[in-house]
């Protein structure tokens, strides 16, 4: 299994494609810029198997229709969020991009607890690390050895939680919780800026004790 970061869109926000052997692949939040997506996909010759997003804030979904209608694929979102694809003043982009709504078709399938996940020959395990939005999702690939967290961990830092639906608390808690029960190898895929590590991050994250 193999990934690539491609920071999308005016937050350069990370999406990220997991491919392997076959060139099938899984897109994680294809947050702006369909054509530079989409023709990153086709130059490698890769195939989509579906769309799986962290959570539905307005920079990680911008482009989610124009993957879901080329290659016609499902798209994964928690219950929790399944209204703010279609809701400009949920995914934020109603306040924070001074009037122009970013939007998308209703997900195709729901996250509705955590658990195991498999599309074709990927597996996942799937956490719920809420705080930073309440449907926020983890998606752990013990083959790629690595954990695609979104806005939840960031390298030496964390996610926001002054955005509707957040909480300090409960994003501590899902860190803590959730993720840093994972090996210390285990690549954090993040949804802005470098990747990191559960190791690193546990020994010198300031957010985290």
């Amino acid at each position: 299994m193999k990934w690539t970061q491609l920071p999308l869109g005016p937050l350069q926000t990370n999406a990220y494609i997991l491919h392997n052997e076959k060139q099938e692949c899984i897109i994680f939040d294809p947050g702006n810029e369909g054509e530079k997506l989409i023709s990153h996909l086709q130059q490698h010759g890769l195939q989509p198997l579906a769309v799986l997003l962290t959570h539905a804030h307005f920079d990680h979904i911008g482009a989610v229709d124009d993957v879901r209608e080329t290659y016609s694929i499902p798209v994964y979102v928690h219950t929790e969020e399944q209204d703010w694809l279609q809701d400009a003043s949920l995914n934020g982009s109603a306040l924070f991009m001074m009037g122009r709504s970013i939007t998308a078709k209703p997900a195709d399938e729901l996250i509705e607890k955590e658990g195991t996940l498999s599309i074709g020959s990927f597996t996942f395990e799937v956490f719920e690390t809420p705080g930073h939005s309440p449907g926020s999702v983890s998606y752990y690939s013990k083959e790629a050895a690595a954990v695609f967290s979104g806005d939840v961990l960031f390298q030496m830092s964390i996610g926001r939680t002054d955005l509707p639906g957040g909480s300090f608390n409960e994003l501590i808690m899902s860190i803590e919780e959730k993720l840093f029960t994972l090996p210390d190898e285990t690549a954090v895929l993040c949804g802005h800026g470098p990747e990191t590590t559960i190791g690193f991050e546990k020994a010198n994250n300031p957010f985290l004790s």
